[in-house]
């Protein structure tokens, strides 16, 4: 809870933190009053819809359902339920405080609040579950002369590469020490759009005990979800795998051509991914039958192809989608997987942006792998991933060339889908792919 009883509550200003299986956030007010009685206890897991406080207005009394806040965000008529990884009674109890990097996910309203003081979140003490640094507990730091101590160390703070303090204007990937990152460039010899160093994961850990050569890792609602999810996509589909190889040559150009103007004008960067699943895109409206899923009795193919779009936490691996992605062209399709990966690590997706998906891609290729075996994105009928992009020799007209070669490989429902309509969909992707050339258009 981010507000007690008798606590003001301003309109849209956030009351509750929950954490649900596909997104966590914080669920704003829909009305400005007086907190009143707290009706779910942190740690417990409530259903959609009920009732988990009462704000006062004037006038009457205001109902907050647990459904309220998450739906106004999502634009959906239900959200998921909160829940939490350790009751409160565990903490009245002296159960062990969050610190470090794990006490550092702020949220978006505290980054917003503390860097409109000039405030830095981590030497605030937190009163939120397991240390969280709330609203709250930025207010109340201002109210004790927080802003003018902030503002008056602020000009002899120099900042440091080295140094490990972490940002509160967003959540950056965590950063190797001075010497990690060009040690680790020597080697990166593979995955040309690769452009920054992956993230190190960030799990709370909690000690067995004294003697104890064994440690325990909480399951979060989202991994949860995931376990479930993958489970049930390797026990009820039938899996196939494929692969094919492609000459990224052309497309490797292309995107050298465009790549800086393209920073400059729009702010973001131009992705392989983009490129990748365009071509996609393409192939499947070629054959619709790769944007199906399973019903029993009949097989459902989507005519719109919504693309999941596989992004990876410091603990999770989550698939936004890129609605109606074959109206998009490749400049569209580069601003959306910027956004949506953003916004994924920043943990500020919606309900909504995780909805929908009809078909799967998955860039692995961004941390060196040349080959992989994709598990479905359960309940849909394919998943193509896309491998680094390596120079390799290779025979043409019987001539020995340097060329940017990719791998792609393809995972199948075998209830819908055979090698034969598989093979000619990888077939045609290969064709999109090598079929860029320096007069493409990015718009």
């Amino acid at each position: 809870w981010i507000k007690r009883p008798g606590d003001s509550v301003e309109l849209y200003e956030p009351y509750c933190e929950v954490i649900t299986d596909k997104v966590n956030g914080e669920i704003p007010s829909t009305e400005e009053g007086v907190m009143g009685g707290l009706l779910a206890s942190e740690g417990q897991e409530v259903a959609v819809g009920e009732i988990i406080c009462r704000i006062a207005v004037a006038g009457g009394s205001c109902e907050a359902s647990a459904a309220s806040g998450p739906a106004a965000q999502a634009a959906q008529p239900a959200a998921p339920a909160p829940s939490a990884p350790q009751p409160a009674a565990s903490q009245a109890a002296g159960a062990p405080r969050l610190t470090g990097d794990a006490r550092a996910r702020y949220s978006p309203a505290v980054q917003a609040l503390a860097a409109q003081h000039g405030l830095d979140p981590a030497v605030i003490p937190g009163s939120g579950m397991g240390g969280r640094v709330t609203r709250k507990d930025v207010l109340r730091h201002l109210e004790h002369g927080g802003a003018s101590q902030a503002a008056s160390a602020a000009p002899a703070a120099q900042p440091s590469p080295q140094a490990g303090a972490a940002s509160f204007a967003a959540p950056q990937p965590p950063q190797f020490a001075a010497q990690a990152p060009s040690a680790y460039n020597e080697v990166r010899h593979s995955g040309l759009h690769l452009s920054e160093n992956p993230p190190l994961p960030k799990i709370e850990i909690e000690d067995g005990g004294r003697g104890s050569n064994e440690t325990f890792i909480d399951v979060t609602p989202i991994r949860n979800t995931i376990a479930t999810r993958m489970r049930q996509s390797v026990a009820e589909i039938p899996h196939g795998w494929m692969m094919i190889e492609v000459d990224m040559t052309n497309l490797v150009k292309l995107r050298n051509k465009y790549k800086d103007e393209f920073k400059r004008k729009e702010g973001v960067n131009l992705t392989y991914p983009a490129f990748v699943i365009k071509a996609v895109v393409n192939a499947i409206k070629d054959y619709p039958i790769m944007n199906s899923v399973w019903a029993v009795d009949k097989i459902i193919v989507k005519r719109d192809i919504n693309i999941s779009l596989a992004v990876g936490t410091e603990d999770s691996v989550l698939t936004p989608v890129i609605k109606k992605a074959d109206q998009k062209n490749i400049a569209g399709l580069a601003m959306e997987i910027d956004d949506l990966a953003r916004r994924t690590r920043e943990r500020t997706l919606k309900l909504d942006d995780m909805q929908g998906g009809t078909f799967t891609v998955n860039n692995t290729g961004s941390f060196g792998s040349i080959l992989s075996q994709p598990i479905i994105n359960y309940p849909q009928a394919a998943q193509l991933t896309f491998e680094s992009i390596v120079k390799r020799p290779v025979v043409i007209n019987d001539m020995v060339g340097v060329r940017s070669m990719a791998n792609f490989c393809l995972s199948l429902d075998h209830r819908i889908l055979d090698g034969l309509i598989c093979g000619r969909f990888l077939q045609r992707v290969k064709e999109n792919l090598e079929g860029y050339s320096l007069d493409t258009k990015l718009y």
